[in-house]
């Protein structure tokens, strides 16, 4: 059994992810920005948490204790080429500081590269509408390249799109970009948590689609 750390847990992908440690047996602190809208999360035994991803000594108090930690963070709010290389220098900063080494973030299939090393925002006919927020998850992925504290980070995003009523099969595969591709979110999360309960992955984004 692992202590994990989940920022961003009130969303989609991170509900997912809490749920699935659960499942496992794990201990899990879900770090959301007004613990007072997730009482269901607390009621399946999850330390219910505030937080913001951006602080770095934020980070190291709440990751204080816990094995690994999950990133399932955006905020609206704030440009994309602010946000997520801030949280992804607080959290390099403040895992450290906390002695946690593993990190799984969520991160975007648009940045994720295709059968022939294309980024998938750069094949023809991609919505470019978004890619300032495309840009902006890359940015983020590159600080962690770049981070000088030896955190054992990945990134793992679906091959394509979320399906979003999709239902759990226990079934996933690895895949690099294709824009037809679907994973269900329950699925996702079996992804992220097998990549902290057997880290197989480490400092690359990764591509998952229903196996």
């Amino acid at each position: 059994m692992s202590e994990i750390v989940v920022f961003g847990a009130g969303g989609r992908a991170g509900r997912a992810a809490v749920h699935e440690a659960r499942r496992r047996g794990h201990q899990v602190t879900a770090v959301v920005r007004d613990p007072g809208k997730y009482g269901d999360l607390a009621a399946d035994g999850v330390r219910v948490a505030a937080g913001d991803v951006t602080d770095a000594g934020g980070v190291a108090r709440l990751a204080e204790g816990h094995d690994a930690a999950i990133s399932a963070v955006y905020d609206w709010g704030v440009e994309a080429g602010v946000f997520f290389p801030g949280a992804a220098r607080a959290l390099a900063a403040g895992l450290a500081k906390a002695g946690v080494n593993r990190l799984v973030v969520v991160g975007l299939a648009s940045v994720l590269e295709d059968a022939s090393g294309v980024p998938l925002m750069d094949t023809p006919g991609y919505p470019q509408e978004y890619r300032s927020f495309y840009l902006g998850h890359a940015a983020g992925t590159e600080v962690l390249r770049g981070a000088a504290t030896g955190l054992d980070w990945l990134v793992v995003s679906p091959a394509g799109d979320f399906d979003h009523g999709g239902s759990r099969t226990g079934r996933y595969r690895t895949a690099p970009a294709d824009a037809a591709s679907r994973v269900s979110y329950a699925d996702f999360a079996i992804a992220l948590l097998d990549e902290i309960d057997f880290p197989g992955h480490h400092r690359v984004h990764l591509g998952v689609e229903e196996g």
